[in-house]
């Protein structure tokens, strides 16, 4: 988040948006006792049944030729669109933002499918990916989304919308939003295979792959001594997002079921070469964190 200085104001949105990581769907079902807990599988795709191949990730929509293209790339898709309120955010400061989904008919819409305790999930990622937020609005009941929001640096954002209206296809939904202050514009950080968060070290095994899945596995210890006590957040002992530098692709996956740490392993397939920022959402003492890493795809 760092490089040269310019003021600037912003207000306004327009669409373009990602690929394999971070949306949310039913995936491998919520994490239950360890007594319970079903033989790992792969990742069921939001809204989908279980299958045993590997699931279509969250975040993906199927275009014409069959083949499976990034989420949070449009601001409108099968008849429903992502309707940011004005909202005058101002870097550093508490504010809020407001959204609705409406559908086809220009309606709000107010039914949806509960996925992994929530009805939506909102993602905000600055356009350097430099910042990230999982945030949980609540639904009003003329279908206004609202949720306080303070974001650190000014600049321009991606807001990303993960939901499943009832009845229908899962839908990651994309629209662009600007944050008002003194503008530094940043480089991707660079690549790396270790992460730093609050005294614990998260360790990254493997790299998303251009159109074929592959492997992530995410090691936490703190102190130098594995944890093994991971809670449960949003049913999952972990979250993972990719967004691709550049267009800010969107995917999200959740973790094969296994125990409590300290690993936590995905399969996510890249849409295609390049850069990407993973984001790792982990729960422990009560806390959620986020782990986050620099990945080239090729």
């Amino acid at each position: 988040m760092n490089t040269g200085m310019k003021i600037t104001a912003f207000a306004a949105a327009l669409a373009a948006t990602f690929g394999t990581a971070y949306g949310v769907g039913k995936g491998v079902g919520p994490v239950v006792a360890a007594e319970e807990r079903p033989a790992a599988r792969h990742d069921t795709p939001h809204g989908e049944e279980e299958h045993e191949t590997p699931a279509t990730p969250h975040g993906e929509h199927e275009t014409a030729a069959g083949r499976r293209a990034p989420g949070g790339l449009q601001i409108s898709e099968g008849g429903h669109t992502l309707a940011l309120q004005p909202s005058a955010l101002a870097a550093g400061t508490p504010g809020e933002l407001r959204f609705r989904i409406t559908d086809a008919h220009g309606r709000p819409v107010t039914a949806y499918e509960r996925e992994h305790g929530k009805e939506l999930h909102l993602v905000l990622a600055s356009r350097d990916l430099t910042v990230y937020r999982h945030l949980h609005p609540v639904r009003g009941a003329d279908g206004t989304w609202s949720t306080p929001v303070e974001l650190p640096e000014a600049g321009d954002y991606r807001a990303f919308a993960d939901f499943t209206p009832a009845g229908g296809e899962a839908l990651t939904l994309g629209a662009d939003l600007a944050v008002s202050g003194a503008y530094r514009p940043a480089a991707l950080p660079a690549p790396g295979r270790v992460a730093e968060v609050d005294g614990y070290r998260v360790e990254l095994a493997g790299a998303p792959a251009p159109g074929r899945a592959s492997e992530l596995t995410l090691r936490v210890s703190r102190g130098g001594r594995p944890v093994t006590d991971l809670q449960p957040y949003l049913g999952a002992y972990g979250h993972l997002v990719a967004l691709r530098a550049g267009d800010l692709a969107y995917l999200h996956v959740h973790p094969h079921e296994g125990p409590a740490g300290p690993e936590v392993s995905f399969t996510a397939t890249a849409p295609s070469a390049g850069a990407y920022r993973l984001f790792l959402d982990f729960k422990h003492d009560g806390k959620v964190r986020t782990a986050a890493f620099t990945v080239h795809a090729h």
